[in-house]
């Protein structure tokens, strides 16, 4: 549906571009998405850098021993409401 665009299309483009935002934004728009992708790549350098590697054998999980009630334990008084 959408093909490549030719070379009108593109002047278009920029024409429409120049009216709607004004030639001294445009720059600075460029620029601003210039510096997101380079702090984007150079993110993914650093994530791609800090990769251990992945451990496939589970280690075996220790159970705990299970905690034995107290049976001299009180409870909780209740309070009676008196009419």
């Amino acid at each position: 549906m959408f093909g490549r665009l030719g070379w009108a299309e593109i002047l278009i483009i920029v024409v429409l571009l120049v009216i709607l935002f004004g030639s001294a934004k445009i720059p600075g728009m460029m620029r601003n998405l210039a510096n997101g992708i380079n702090v984007f790549k150079k993110e993914m350098k650093k994530d791609t850098d800090k990769k251990e590697p992945v451990n496939t054998i589970a280690k075996p999980v220790k159970k705990s021993k299970p905690v034995a009630k107290k049976s001299g334990a009180k409870k909780p008084a209740r309070l009676i409401k008196k009419k």
